[in-house]
């Protein structure tokens, strides 16, 4: 079971690291955030991960489509929050 405190944790990491990464301009800081999430990844729920990732292998953890799953993971993940609060 996915708890409630799990996707708000990693809905604002993701939404915090994926608003920098977005309007970054400076490379290095972008390779640092891509870091973070691949750390935090490897120490996610993988229930929640599993769920975010909808079959994707590499999700968030691909250079080449890291941006827009950022982007996908902040939305399932709020999506996620939404959906467990109409549930209380």
């Amino acid at each position: 079971m996915i708890t409630k405190d799990s996707i708000e944790s990693a809905y604002c990491f993701i939404h915090q690291k994926w608003r920098v990464y977005k309007f970054s301009t400076m490379e290095w800081q972008k390779d640092d955030i891509e870091y973070a999430i691949a750390q935090y990844v490897e120490g996610m729920d993988r229930q929640l991960y599993a769920a975010i990732a909808h079959g994707k292998q590499d999700f968030l953890t691909d250079h080449r489509s890291f941006a827009y799953d950022m982007q996908k993971a902040e939305e399932r993940l709020e999506e996620f929050i939404l959906t467990k609060q109409s549930n209380l």
